[in-house]
């Protein structure tokens, strides 16, 4: 059962069931008996009991007056409706039969386990709901959020161990620091079962003080106390919009973009925001940290012909001159795009000039060398880029220049490839 205010659970089955008020009035002027009057022909003692887990339980099931073919030598217990060994029972006397439970679990339902005590024919004289759990540990780890700066949503651990085996009430208690009394959360299990949801009339540029109450039938425990401002701990939904789209035909890009979450749109704040990405057929994420507050980033280094989700996220940090580092967004929904095949010849493919120029192999390498380090440091630098594009056009119409001039003697090395004996025979029989 999910702990926290009380709701509706399951009851402990005491007998006999609760008779509506109103009927058994007209029974008793009627002088007519009561229905389940058989209840007060036995009395378990103690009733409905709340013990330590391990702890030890003597009970005693006594019947009163003259019940017809009722003595303690026919009466016998169930638990949960599970009848229990004979040899965890004695008769004190004929109208009295002990029970001796030890080392006792948990209950198994956290509204109390069932004990009741029935006559030879199975017939229900008595019951009693039995309580055995642990008291409420401290609770710990609250945080908070606020997305609108009116509201506050919290939620919490409920201790090292957690579980109590008992029903277990947990309080959001909140107050201004310095004046005002104690104020309640009403709306638990917002965004799990240990989470509660203030929805207005929160002050702004005054802290407050919030902590956590916990409460069982074996004690009660409460959390440390966390202060917080509502505009340090503001947050947003994830951005809304995300594109990603190839860049032209450069295989080794994406082009992601995004717009700022609209909630926000009319506070003075500052945003800062991280991409993450991963290949289609692979778990693990890639994160790019440094795009700062840019609604739109160029993810490069990618695999040619690979498809890639992308998801954002957002910061929003400096409300009206907060000082606090902001709270990170979810992420927004992966959204799907794939970089363009690569259409670079396979090696050998390419025609290499013969006897090129020395130096065109270090050079290129160099290239190469810079612009790895160019993808790797400058993810989302405009500046960076341009430069970057700059230089493959530099070095595409570079390249189509050199071939252009490299032809004619391409062609003559061809022409001069064969001997020349072959050159005459080429040309025809000599006359």
């Amino acid at each position: 059962m999910p702990a926290g205010r009380p709701g509706p659970a399951a009851q402990c089955a005491r007998w006999p069931p609760p008779q509506p008020l109103l009927p058994l009035l007209l029974l008793y002027v009627l002088g007519a008996p009561r229905p389940g009057s058989a209840a007060h022909t036995a009395v378990i003692s103690p009733q409905d009991p709340t013990l330590l887990i391990g702890s030890s339980l003597q009970a005693t099931c006594s019947i009163h007056g003259d019940p017809p073919g009722a003595t303690a030598e026919g009466l016998y217990w169930t638990l949960n409706g599970r009848r229990l060994p004979p040899e965890l029972s004695r008769v004190l006397n004929a109208s009295t039969l002990a029970l001796a439970l030890a080392n006792l679990n948990g209950s198994r339902q956290q509204s109390g386990d069932n004990l009741v005590c029935h006559a030879r024919d199975g017939s229900i004289l008595a019951g009693s709901c039995l309580y055995v759990g642990l008291p409420p540990e401290k609770p710990f780890n609250i945080s908070c959020w606020s997305k609108n700066m009116k509201d506050l949503t919290c939620r919490w651990t409920p201790g090292a161990h957690g579980e109590t085996f008992l029903h277990t009430n947990y309080s959001l208690k909140y107050k201004l620091r310095w004046y005002g009394q104690d104020n309640t959360c009403e709306e638990y299990h917002t965004v799990g079962p240990h989470s509660c949801h203030i929805p207005r009339d929160l002050a702004l540029f005054t802290p407050y003080e919030i902590w956590v109450e916990a409460t069982n039938r074996l004690g009660s425990a409460r959390s440390d106390v966390l202060t917080l401002d509502i505009l340090d701990v503001v947050t947003t939904d994830p951005p809304p919009d995300v594109h990603v789209s190839r860049v032209g035909g450069l295989e080794d890009q994406l082009s992601v973009r995004w717009l700022s979450p609209p909630a926000l749109k009319d506070f003075l704040f500052q945003a800062k925001y991280q991409i993450r990405y991963r290949v289609e057929d692979s778990v693990d994420w890639k994160v790019v940290d440094d795009v700062s507050n840019q609604t739109s980033c160029r993810l490069a280094g990618l695999k040619p012909g690979t498809v890639y989700f992308v998801q954002v996220r957002c910061n929003p940090f400096g409300i009206y001159g907060s000082k606090k580092a902001g709270i990170w967004s979810e992420w927004s929904h992966p959204t799907a795009a794939s970089t363009p095949r690569s259409e670079r010849p396979g090696p050998g493919g390419a025609c290499e000039p013969r006897g090129g120029e020395p130096s065109s192999g270090p050079v290129r390498r160099e290239l190469k060398q810079f612009l790895g380090w160019l993808k790797k440091h400058a993810y989302c630098s405009n500046l960076s880029f341009r430069l970057y594009d700059q230089w493959r056009a530099w070095m595409q119409k570079s390249h189509k220049t050199r071939n252009q001039t490299l032809l004619p003697s391409f062609q003559a090395q061809d022409e001069g490839i064969l001997p020349s004996g072959r050159r005459g025979a080429a040309r025809g029989p000599a006359r």
